[in-house]
């Protein structure tokens, strides 16, 4: 039986399947997987370990600034692309060097932050955390070039599927698993706070670094596509970073401005409000058993269950329809929280609003990343989407490390209150945006 015309050259679905076998396809998963590990260690289950050991909410919102690392990444991505690192790179390649040394770091971060007594001295825990974040930001660059980079462009759905699984089951492992992990090594009857049971996990989860650490010794160094050399630093300069930004503005002109904007609040509702979740399960008497199996298991899979909703329905009904649906859910939801603080320990309650709170932002999620990915040009892909991708962080995150102080002097009600009205300038915006004109 002859192939239709309209499938001639098309693979079939064994082989489509095969890919998912295939050696780089399977190294993505295991990558993914120490890329995502970090991420809840430095901010959300460190405000739960912190909360627990009676640190005070100011300043754990304060501490939330650790995780601006990620929002300036872009800021030595070039040298992360471009700068070879003494013996490392000879030895492993561009990508696995760098690759290497951010994993180390992450180890050695973690593997401080659980020797360190936050009860006893604050600041080793902060500064051991600081070294995560960077760590983990170097780690996302290297990752995300070693990923275009290990296969053909036919394959690259592929590669970012399996990592974007590996990355999920990493946050359920450092969400769910750390606090699983802190809870059986707890001994009874010594208090609710107990660091060797959190000494315990937070160097589980050191160790779990070393899947990616393995993974990046026996792997390949992919082949670079080959540049010309820049002719001065200005000529690099303003390859790397000038030009990507200018050519934003050239195409969209005054209107770059409403973009920008819209950019960076939208998922400020989602991002100010999540500082403070950890405290509060802590505070309405929540065991750590509880929220594992809540808000990082049911959490995760309704988060993946909304991406999948609001991809389908973005091919549906337009990027931008969902874009506000994915707004008006995201602040929405928040209001869910103050309505659970008048529940006292009710973990059905829980549920119900955990699992409404992370579909809602996987629903919003999906339709942000295909507008952030509609905006930029193909030549300057990977600048311009780390670019968009940072503002995305800088301005809520920054908000957030206030988070701890308006709860302080207004109670958790009011906060959750407060953080569904930062959502309203979001519609407008989004309204505004949906009417300027692709470049």
């Amino acid at each position: 039986m002859k192939a239709s015309p309209q499938n001639a050259g098309r693979p079939s679905w064994a082989d489509t399947l095969k890919v998912y076998l295939e050696a780089p396809t399977l190294r993505m998963l295991l990558l993914g997987f120490s890329a995502g590990l970090p991420l809840l260690l430095v901010l959300g289950t460190l405000s739960f370990r912190l909360r627990e050991a009676g640190i005070d909410r100011t300043t754990i919102g304060y501490l939330s600034w650790v995780g601006l690392a990620y929002g300036f990444k872009w800021c030595w991505a070039p040298l992360v692309d471009r700068l070879p690192l003494p013996l490392l790179t000879r030895w492993l390649g561009q990508r696995r060097s760098w690759l290497l040394l951010a994993q180390l770091a992450v180890m050695a971060g973690l593997a401080g932050m659980a020797l360190n007594d936050p009860q006893q001295a604050l600041g080793p825990v902060v500064w051991c955390a600081l070294v995560v974040a960077f760590g983990s930001a170097t780690q996302d660059i290297a990752l995300d070039a070693f990923r275009i980079e290990s296969a053909n462009t036919d394959r690259q759905a592929a590669l970012a599927a399996t990592y974007q699984t590996g990355y999920r089951l990493a946050m359920i492992w450092a969400g769910a698993g750390v606090l699983w992990v802190a809870a059986r090594a707890e001994v009874s009857n010594a208090g609710d706070y107990q660091h060797g049971a959190w000494q315990a996990a937070y160097l589980v989860m050191a160790g779990s670094m070393l899947l990616g650490v393995l993974t990046v010794l026996l792997s390949p160094e992919p082949v670079r596509r080959e540049l010309a050399p820049p002719k001065s630093a200005g000529e690099w300069l303003r390859g790397a970073l000038v030009e990507p930004f200018a050519d934003f503005l050239r195409r969209y002109r005054w209107q770059a401005a409403l973009i920008l904007a819209l950019i960076a609040v939208y998922r400020i509702s989602d991002v100010v409000m999540g500082i403070m979740a950890n405290p509060f399960y802590v505070d309405m008497g929540y065991t750590k058993t509880e929220v594992a199996t809540v808000t990082k298991v049911y959490g995760v899979i309704m988060t993946l269950a909304g991406a999948f909703v609001g991809g389908a329905l973005s091919m549906r009904l337009g990027v931008m329809r969902v874009l506000m649906l994915g707004a008006v859910l995201s602040a929405g939801s928040n209001l869910l929280f103050a309505w659970l603080g008048t529940r006292g320990h009710d973990v059905g309650a829980l549920v119900f609003v955990i699992s409404a709170d992370n579909l809602s932002s996987g629903i919003a999620s999906a339709a942000f990343i295909a507008y952030l990915s509609g905006l930029t040009n193909v030549n300057y892909s990977a600048t311009q989407y780390a670019l968009f991708s940072s503002m995305m962080l800088l301005f809520p995150k920054w908000l957030a490390g206030f988070s701890g102080k308006y709860v302080d002097s207004f109670g958790y009600s009011h906060f959750f209150t407060a953080t569904a009205l930062l959502g309203l300038p979001v519609l407008l915006l989004v309204w505004l945006a949906s009417r300027v004109k692709k470049a």
